[in-house]
């Protein structure tokens, strides 16, 4: 977002710059439900993690959904240990910035979130999302059990020739198992909530998400 890098190039375990060991956030209350920023996962409750651009706008998108219980944005799929925000737009991390979503699988299915996934944004466009570019923009989906992983990549195979047929080019969105989520900064948790006039960078192809649909 604003532009901070036009970095886009690749970078691997051995090249990433060195972290830290202390968190950047060690607390905060949710701007949007007032519960811990930092709260576990509650029992019965799944998590979910998505990279589609500015992580302002994209937050905002999950925390407006019914069944969704909290949200959280930070950095992950890189290297770089607690990275800060100007590390991680600098490209030498590997990050992705990335939205955390605890939802009440009972309310919102997990395919009704990949849906607003790839709705969302443009999952054509590689390390860049609109004018943001930087590895830090990539589209990417982080699962945390087999289930979302196949969820995730049959998605994927069923929306690609639907963008395609509408003049879009390959998906390029990544999906990976989740691993290491780091939080961000305390000023870019629900960002747009505290400001509601703030930067969004966040747009869809306008392409209707097959999911759901009938076959």
């Amino acid at each position: 977002m604003f532009g901070l890098t036009k970095k886009v190039t690749e970078v691997t375990k051995d090249t990433a710059i060195a972290g830290r060991e202390t968190p950047i956030l060690t607390s905060g209350v949710h701007h949007v439900f007032g519960n811990d920023i930092l709260m576990p996962v509650p029992a019965g409750a799944e998590e979910a993690m998505f990279g589609m651009g500015c992580f302002w706008g994209v937050e905002r998108m999950f925390w407006q959904i019914p069944g969704v219980i909290t949200t959280m944005v930070g950095y992950a799929a890189g290297y770089t240990e607690n990275a800060t925000y100007e590390e991680v737009c600098s490209g030498a991390t590997g990050h992705n910035e990335v939205v955390r979503v605890i939802f009440d699988p009972s309310v919102v299915s997990y395919a009704e979130l990949l849906k607003v996934f790839w709705e969302g944004h443009d999952p054509t466009q590689g390390n860049r999302q609109g004018n943001d570019r930087g590895t830090q923009y990539r589209s990417g989906i982080y699962t945390f059990s087999d289930a979302q992983a196949e969820a995730a990549r049959t998605s994927k195979v069923d929306f690609g020739p639907t963008l395609l047929a509408a003049g879009y080019g390959a998906i390029t969105t990544e999906i990976e198992p989740a691993g290491a989520f780091y939080y961000a900064e305390l000023y870019h948790q629900q960002y747009l909530s505290k400001n509601p006039d703030g930067y969004c960078g966040i747009g869809g192809t306008g392409v209707t998400c097959p999911i759901g649909l009938p076959t």
